[in-house]
Formats: structure tokens, C-alpha cells, sequence
């Protein structure tokens, strides 16, 4: 069974495999297709209109799918790897393990963003943007640029007592815990955190960033917790709803999956107990 593990507690052997099948995907170009979907997914995702993957109940379970999916790609390079989370909580800092040269690499330099170190720095020539929304073909961040904060344990916890998974009109409007976990309303989790990551982690190509990956792996604990904490609250809509995903019905690309498909995710992988 695949154990995800916080980000903070990987051994050095754990964090070097890691980042070498992700250097592995990208080499072989199996990792600019899910920035593609990804991109793709988040351009067509409206209020008024369909919507899949962002601004609707169907955002945890098809991130959960995109994220497994994701996740045996690394595991068919390194059967060892499994996606580590990062618990914005309390590594809160550019100065956090997680920016380590040795891992992700830090903020990007003053004029343009650029990383500049680490396996994912341009000087490494092994990580270059190729789907992308401008001419720029290098990894960017700004992380906490403009005083952007992370969010608390406090805010957190402040979602996860909410009862009520979504509700009508079930888009970035809604009230409910879905809707502020996504963070466009309340708090402002989610959102948040791409935000104040910056770079390309503010666009639509935001997988093109590895840290994609361990913030979605914690935003899908947070709903693991927020599914323990509230066994009696259910997925909504359960009925058939115009321009979403309900319960039964399949979410694109996939066409045999649905978000019932994804309630219980110990069928493919656990979490350890640190927070």
C-alpha cells in the first residue's frame, strides 16, 4: 500500500528518489501531459458553464483521480515513489526544507522569477517549460511576494468543522466546505497557496511546478480528515445537476469514473499520521 508521507519527515534517499522520477517523467514527456490536461481542465471550468475540475463539487474527487493517476506515472520509473504532502501549516516559510536545493530549489531571482537552483533551476537544463502561457521557458516563483501569507492551522480547522460538503449553486459562489477548501470563498485556502507561491503556480500550468503536487496531496488530506471527521456528510450533488458532476455521473477525461468512485481513498493509498 502506498503511505504519502508529510514532505518535512522524507529521508534524503526518499527526497533524491523522488525527484528522479519526476526528472524522469519530464525527460521522457510523460509529465508535460498532465500539465496539458491540467491547463486544459482549468481554461474551460466557468461559473455559468460546465465544469469538471475547478469551481465545483467535482474538484476533490478529480484531483484525487488526476493525483493517482500522477502517481503510479512515478511509480512505473520508481516503485518506491509515493507523492509526499506539504503541509503549508507549518512550513510556512521560503526558508522551509521543502526549498531546499537538494529538493524543490527556492525562489526564483528579483527581475524575472527564475529558479535558479536545484535539479528544477534552468541551469540544470532539465526542467524546461514547455507548455506554458507566455515565452517564457524556464520555472518561475515569487514565493510571499506582496506580504502574501499561508494559511493557519486555525483557518483550517476553521473549514473542516463546516458540515456541509457543497451546495447550489454549486460553482465559486457556494457555501460549504468544498467551496472553502478550493478557497473562493472564506479563508481562502487553496487558491491561497498557489498565490503565494506565484510563478507558474498562479496560471493555469501550474503542474509545470513540482510543489503542484505535494499542495494538491495536502488539499486531498484535508478532505480525508474533513471525510473522518464528518462520516455522516455526504458528496452533493447526489442527483443529477446541470453543469456539474453529480455523485454517479463520470468525470471527463475519464469515462469511467465517478466521484463515488473516489470517496474512499485507502482502496489506493493511505496517509501517515503527522500533521
Amino acid at each position: 500500500m502506498t503511505v504519502r508521507k508529510n514532505q518535512a519527515l522524507l529521508t534524503a534517499d526518499e527526497k533524491r528518489r523522488f525527484v528522479a522520477a519526476l526528472l524522469e517523467l519530464k525527460r521522457s514527456g510523460r509529465y508535460d501531459a498532465f500539465v496539458t490536461t491540467h491547463n486544459g481542465f482549468i481554461m474551460g471550468d466557468t461559473d455559468q458553464g460546465p465544469r469538471v475540475g475547478h469551481r465545483s463539487p467535482s474538484f476533490l474527487p478529480w484531483h484525487r483521480r488526476f493525483l493517482i493517476e500522477f502517481e503510479q506515472a512515478l511509480q512505473s520509473v520508481d516503485s518506491t515513489v509515493a507523492l509526499p504532502y506539504w503541509d503549508w501549516t507549518a512550513d510556512r516559510t521560503a526558508a522551509s526544507s521543502l526549498w531546499a536545493p537538494d529538493f524543490l530549489g527556492g525562489t526564483g531571482r528579483a527581475r524575472d522569477g527564475q529558479v535558479t537552483e536545484g535539479s528544477f533551476g534552468a541551469a540544470s537544463g532539465r526542467w524546461p517549460i514547455t507548455v506554458r502561457v507566455d515565452g517564457r521557458d524556464f520555472l518561475r516563483r515569487t514565493l510571499g511576494a506582496g506580504g502574501a501569507q499561508l494559511p493557519t492551522r486555525a483557518e483550517v480547522d476553521s473549514v473542516l468543522a463546516m458540515p456541509v460538503y457543497d451546495a447550489a449553486p454549486w460553482n465559486s459562489a457556494s457555501d460549504g466546505f468544498r467551496n472553502h477548501l478550493e478557497g473562493w470563498r472564506g479563508v481562502n485556502l487553496h487558491n491561497r497557496v498557489h498565490v503565494w507561491v506565484g510563478g507558474q503556480m498562479g496560471t493555469g500550468v501550474s503542474p509545470n511546478d513540482p510543489v503542484f503536487w505535494m499542495h494538491h496531496a495536502f488539499i486531498d488530506k484535508l478532505w480525508a480528515d474533513w471525510q473522518a471527521r464528518h462520516p455522516a456528510s455526504r458528496y452533493l450533488p447526489a442527483t443529477r445537476t446541470p453543469n456539474v458532476v453529480s455523485l454517479n455521473d463520470t468525470m471527463r477525461p475519464w469515462n469511467d469514473v465517478t466521484p463515488a468512485d473516489m470517496l474512499d481513498h485507502t482502496r489506493h493509498y493511505t496517509y501517515d499520521t503527522a500533521a
